[in-house]
């Protein structure tokens, strides 16, 4: 209720200064009942008690009394305003800030209200409850990039697995190269222990082996840091969670945790006393640059063990068909020894009969070797020899003949039995050799199936190896040398 003036009489009973007292004493009542009423801070309400006098003023004044009047006015006014100022500082000052919703009219009271206590300890439930739900929010992110970096784990620590199955195949293909390289020097003869297709291919194969060995256990490398910085980031997510999760123990774990699109922009922000610290932060975009950083790692690692292993086969079945080319080529050599040495035993034969039917007619141009059993018609003193021999230059050619036709006999008799010996040896040679191409193919051959019965195809995933399948390797994958090239290609030729 406002106070309202009232006009005083214009009739003057008494003295003036009798009167004067008495309004100056209204004007004090108004004044502070005005600067006392409910609604209303402690302030001086100078204009309207000033317009209160001037409603209040007589018709006659005398400018000594309104002097006066003034003063003891504004000394009322400034006293009343250093109580009013006192009482501001005595009070709480966060009476109408902290309760807002406490009273529905504008004007605040002065004094607080008789359920300040209960205000006070439910606004600080209320923050208390507000701090937290919002670290609720940010252990639920932090657990939840903790199981992420987990899972990234699970798939890292899979490929890591199929890089040490991978190596110990490469480690398996080096032992058959090493035992097919110690196996082809088993062959018999000297000749067949030289450098051929076969063995440029097992030391081609040992190389891309051994060049894939070093990628892989460079990647195995990089896989096992990636691992430990993935259980490093896994760590510290849990911990930075159960730090966070140490002022959660009240709240019922029933509740929602909130809306990511609300923890997603309180993210934005960060405060050493808020609940997204800027360790918590930091432990976020490390984990999610360590995740980005497995996968493209996962992704390499699965490019080369499919490139590995079609490499891998791809050597493999190169080596293995020059192998197969090397045992063709050898068993030919052998079916052409059998036949030519077939072919030198019968010319053996001929030139024996050849011999043995020179020899007997040299032996027989030679005539018996006791003169007894010479024949009459064959003496060449017999009479008709002696008649014609009279005359001078008559002389038969018979004995000359007989020269002559003895030693021609004796020359091919040498030159026959010389053949002979040389037949005889070419078809030892020939045998050695069949002997030797015989051991030299059954030597690949064991080669052979040893390559195929120590490689296991179980040893990688199936999926791996039908992705390596579908990218298969041409034999130009293997860098060879220009003289290894040309008996590549001879064998491939035979």
């Amino acid at each position: 209720m406002q106070v309202q003036s009232v006009p005083l009489g214009s009739v003057t009973i008494g003295p003036e200064s009798w009167r004067d007292g008495t309004v100056r004493s209204i004007r004090r009542a108004e004044r502070l009942v005005r600067q006392t009423r409910a609604g209303r801070s402690g302030t001086c309400s100078r204009p309207q008690s000033c317009s209160a006098a001037a409603r209040f003023t007589p018709k006659r004044t005398d400018c000594t009394a309104e002097t006066n009047e003034d003063k003891i006015t504004g000394e009322e006014c400034g006293e009343s305003r250093d109580c009013v100022c006192k009482n501001k500082m005595l009070r709480p000052q966060t009476t109408g800030a902290m309760f807002p919703s406490g009273s529905q009219r504008a004007p605040l009271a002065p004094f607080p209200p008789t359920s300040l206590r209960e205000q006070c300890a439910g606004a600080s439930v209320a923050m208390a409850s507000e701090y937290m739900r919002r670290v609720r929010e940010v252990e639920g992110q932090l657990r939840r990039q903790a199981g992420r970096v987990t899972q990234e784990g699970i798939k890292l620590e899979r490929e890591r697995g199929h890089l040490e199955r991978m190596l110990r195949s490469i480690r398996t293909d080096l032992t058959v190269n090493s035992r097919s390289s110690e196996g082809r020097t088993r062959r018999p003869s000297a000749a067949e222990t030289e450098r051929d297709g076969a063995d440029y291919l097992l030391s081609c194969e040992r190389r891309e082996l051994a060049q894939l060995k070093q990628d892989l256990e460079g990647a195995l490398r990089d896989t096992l840091t990636q691992l430990q910085a993935l259980g490093q980031s896994s760590r510290q997510l849990l911990d930075c969670a159960s730090e966070r999760a140490r002022v959660l123990e009240l709240l019922p774990h029933s509740g929602s945790a909130g809306g990511h699109g609300i923890a997603a922009q309180a993210y934005n922000k960060t405060d050493p006393v808020s609940p997204f610290t800027p360790e918590c932060k930091q432990v976020l975009e490390f984990s999610t640059l360590t995740v980005d950083q497995s996968q493209l790692l996962r992704e390499h690692v699965r490019q080369m063990l499919t490139s590995a292993i079609a490499r891998q086969k791809a050597v493999h079945r190169t080596v293995n068909d020059g192998l197969v080319k090397k045992i063709a080529e050898t068993i030919s050599l052998q079916q052409n020894l059998t036949l030519m040495s077939a072919a030198t035993r019968q010319a053996v034969f001929r030139k024996q009969r050849e011999i043995n039917c020179i020899r007997h007619s040299h032996d027989r141009v030679q005539g018996p070797e006791y003169s007894g059993d010479v024949l009459s018609r064959e003496k060449l003193n017999r009479p008709l020899v002696q008649v014609y021999h009279r005359h001078p230059g008559t002389q038969l050619p018979e004995a000359a003949h007989l020269i002559q036709g003895s030693a021609v006999l004796q020359r091919c008799l040498m030159s026959s039995e010389g053949e002979l010996a040389r037949l005889q040896r070419a078809c030892l040679q020939l045998l050695d050799d069949q002997h030797g191409k015989r051991v030299a193919a059954q030597v690949d051959s064991a080669v052979i199936r040893m390559r195929r019965q120590q490689v296991d195809k179980r040893a990688m995933p199936s999926a791996l190896q039908q992705g390596a399948c579908r990218s298969q390797l041409p034999l130009s994958c293997i860098q060879l040398g220009s003289k290894q090239q040309r008996e590549v290609m001879a064998l491939s030729v035979l």
